[in-house]
């Protein structure tokens, strides 16, 4: 629980497929005027790679939930929003869902700002690797964060 009464209410790390409509009906809250939502997907390409991207295989720190848990509720703040937020692992496919957030709040500025939080400090402080493979079966270890 945040201090302005906002709330984590999904973080989850998951092998399986990702799944937006969860996330809203998680943040599904009649004080809230404004619902935002981000989905990162896997793309075919990538500007460092020298052939299309086929594949991300995503693998995760044991305490990368808690670390979610927290970055959701630091991006909340003082603010009274509510938040579901959820990273995949494993092998994921071009197309596929690898990070889903679901932002409510009573207003708009604010769902996207913390919509927008939220998923930056996902890529710089998720404790979440992911493994590039091209079509030419080069593979590239990359970063924290998807």
């Amino acid at each position: 629980m945040a201090a302005g009464g906002g709330a984590v209410r999904l973080a989850a790390i998951s092998a399986e497929p990702l799944d937006l409509d969860a996330h809203l009906r998680a943040v599904d809250d009649s004080r809230m005027g404004a619902v935002t939502t981000f989905v990162g997907r896997v793309r075919d390409h990538d500007p460092d790679a020298a052939t299309d991207v086929v594949a991300l295989e995503y693998s995760a720190h044991p305490d990368a939930e808690s670390t979610l848990t927290r970055l959701a509720a630091e991006a909340i703040g003082a603010t009274d929003a509510v938040v579901a937020v959820s990273h995949r692992v494993g092998t994921l496919r071009v197309g596929d869902a690898a990070v889903v957030i679901a932002v409510a709040a009573a207003h708009r500025a604010e769902a996207f700002d913390v919509c927008r939080t939220l998923i930056e400090t996902i890529k710089t402080g998720l404790p979440v690797w992911k493994r590039q493979v091209e079509s030419d079966g080069t593979a590239t270890w990359l970063g924290l964060g998807g």
